[in-house]
């Protein structure tokens, strides 16, 4: 994850962030940017699309 490049949530407020990074491969991965040298979670291409169409739905709400 040295070499990933991550970019904040456009949605972040007061310090409480999620960080994107895109990977080889088609991987993409999110940490917390309060802990950036903590756990990272990894989704295949696939993953990370069925996150996004629960997001857009409000599944998540």
């Amino acid at each position: 994850m040295s070499d990933a490049v991550w970019q904040k949530s456009s949605y972040s407020v007061q310090g409480n962030c999620v960080e994107i990074a895109r990977l080889a491969g088609s991987y993409t991965a999110l940490r917390n940017s309060r802990d950036p040298e903590g756990p990272v979670l990894v989704f295949t291409e696939a993953e990370w699309n069925a996150f996004l169409q629960g997001l857009a739905v409000g599944e998540f709400d």
